[in-house]
């Protein structure tokens, strides 16, 4: 049997939390997803001033972190590569996305789940993500 750990509702809260603050203070506009192993939505954020796209966008680039098990930016980045490369429409994956953002969550060597945050800049919504996963594992 294996041992296989979980992301609660309360700890994904926790990082909602995170992103909330941090999003209040700065006064931005943005959509934070956090998702389960299977990227099945488990609590979701829409501050403010943000766009309706980015409350998608933010889930999907959660989904793709989380099954890909990398950050949505470095699929992107692969799927760029001549050297590693290939069209994304290989994957026949229509949710996923290669803008920055997508976080996955490790846990003991398992990712558990993803944030996903959208509605600034790329580097700003990577930063966003790895603070709230930050604000869980501290």
């Amino acid at each position: 049997m294996n041992t296989k750990f979980t992301l609660s509702h309360t700890e994904a809260m926790t990082i909602i939390k995170a992103i909330r603050e941090r999003a209040e203070a700065e006064n931005v506009g943005l959509a934070a997803a956090v998702v389960d192993e299977h990227g099945e939505l488990i609590a979701f954020l829409r501050t403010d001033g943000c766009r309706l796209p980015s409350i998608q966008i933010a889930q999907n680039k959660a989904y793709t972190a989380v099954r890909e098990q990398i950050e949505s930016k470095e699929l992107g980045n692969r799927a760029q590569s001549l050297q590693d490369g290939f069209p994304m429409t290989n994957f026949g994956e229509l949710r996923y996305v290669t803008w920055g953002g997508g976080v996955p969550i490790r846990y003991q060597g398992q990712v558990v789940g993803a944030v996903g945050v959208s509605g600034l800049p790329e580097s700003v919504d990577i930063d966003y993500a790895k603070h709230g996963v930050a604000a869980l594992l501290a």
